[in-house]
């Protein structure tokens, strides 16, 4: 299993791809807020690890594995705004409070905030409830 710090690059890396085609070094550290030698050396180990290929000076391509990895990772964190976003969090701690509690929780917790969420969505009128509950507090 990679580490939350893998996680983070192997989200990022997938959702470059998904999006600009390419995950060049700079962009990542761009994105993570990072020096381009951190993401050189953990592009490195990722690459050991066979969730990616990389070249130096070539780029790098997500392995079926990466990809796999990165997909879920990256409907993970989806999934985690959209319940925070359901359950009234404001729009402007969203992010911060994913990145902060992503990595901390099971699968299983993962799949059953996933349940919450589509209750949610299914029951309009549940979820009148929960807002109005929201704002009596």
């Amino acid at each position: 299993m990679p580490t939350p710090s893998m996680e983070d690059y192997i989200e990022k890396i997938y959702s470059l791809i998904e999006n600009k085609g390419y995950a060049r070094v700079s962009d990542i550290a761009e994105e993570l807020l990072v020096h381009p030698s951190s993401v050189t050396k953990m592009v490195q180990k990722l690459d050991k690890d066979e969730y990616l290929v990389y070249e130096k000076y070539r780029g790098l391509i997500l392995t079926p594995k990466g990809k796999t990895v990165g997909k879920r990772l990256l409907e993970r964190h989806a999934l985690l705004e959209c319940f925070l976003s359901v359950i009234g969090v404001e729009e402007a701690h969203i992010y911060e409070d994913v990145e902060g509690i992503e990595h901390h929780l099971s699968w299983n917790s993962i799949d059953r905030i996933g349940d919450v969420v589509q209750f949610f969505q299914e029951n309009p009128d549940a979820l009148d409830k929960l807002q109005s509950i929201r704002k009596n507090n």
